[in-house]
């Protein structure tokens, strides 16, 4: 996926650590064990998070193991594997063939056809699993599309599709915490988008693709205003995470939330500054 929702190691107790890895890893066991290694390689960060706020706020029944693979040959480590482990794979699958359809359409990518044409059963399974929410999305991701097509420069109506694809992967079951998990990713899935953007806007200029910020990338005022815009998206974003009532392992989402989605912000914005 996009790689922005991560944690903050450097602020992290070692404990807090190997319990993130535990998660990371069991969403990576689910991979494996349901679509192979074709879907060991969609492996993300983002889904990560998604796995442990689901499992922090449901607090199933979870499986502990202590497993060597293949990135860990030789010695064990601790794998946390449970019913929200196989939903993050199935998502991750999901959201990672149409992202490969998309690259595919958009920037003519030959690796993202082979990948989009390899996960096409696996895509059709989840999409018969999930029905309802596939359809939903599968209609979002489209308009997303249709509307990059016709070069919308509406940065708030194309950051707002994107959430609420978001939002329907974070919504996992029709409950009490359905809205508040449906907001929270409204407002992450504005934030991935706009900080996508952000982050690829000068390749964007230079290789004639779409992006929703080419023309306020040339206001003197961008850098101060794109900051304002993604805070106001993780403050929507956290104040819905604040109503759950999540005790376990809530410093660690925390961490992701208000300090380790910045890491990639941090790291693009010093980078202009330094190049102007």
């Amino acid at each position: 996926m996009f790689g922005y929702i991560i944690i903050n190691k450097g602020e992290m107790k070692f404990k807090e650590f190997d319990i993130y890895h535990s998660y990371y890893c069991g969403l990576c066991q689910a991979l494996k064990k349901n679509y192979g290694k074709l879907g060991q390689i969609s492996l993300s960060y983002d889904m990560t998070f998604l796995v442990m706020l689901l499992s922090s706020l449901y607090e199933p029944d979870t499986e502990l193991a202590q497993v060597k693979c293949i990135a860990h040959p030789f010695e064990k480590h601790l794998v946390r594997k449970n019913v929200f482990s196989d939903y993050g794979a199935d998502m991750n699958i999901l959201f990672t063939y149409y992202k490969c359809k998309d690259d595919w359409e958009d920037e003519r990518k030959a690796a993202s056809l082979c990948y989009e044409k390899l996960l096409k059963g696996a895509y059709a399974r989840i999409h018969e699993k999930y029905s309802e929410k596939s359809r939903r999305i599968s209609s979002l991701m489209r308009q997303l599309s249709q509307e990059e097509k016709k070069n919308n420069q509406d940065v708030d109506f194309m950051a707002g599709l994107f959430g609420e694809v978001m939002g329907e992967i974070m919504a996992c079951c029709e409950d009490e915490w359905q809205e508040s998990l449906r907001t929270m990713g409204f407002f992450l899935g504005k934030f991935i988008y706009l900080m996508d953007a952000y982050e690829d806007v000068e390749e964007d200029m230079e290789k004639g693709r779409y992006n929703p910020l080419i023309r306020k990338f040339s206001d003197p005022d961008f850098e101060e205003e794109m900051k304002t815009i993604l805070t106001m998206m993780m403050a929507g974003c956290c104040k819905e995470f604040e109503k759950l009532p999540i005790l376990e392992n809530a410093e660690i989402l925390r961490n992701i939330l208000y300090s380790g989605v910045w890491y990639r912000y941090e790291m693009v914005s010093q980078k202009r500054r330094k190049g102007n």
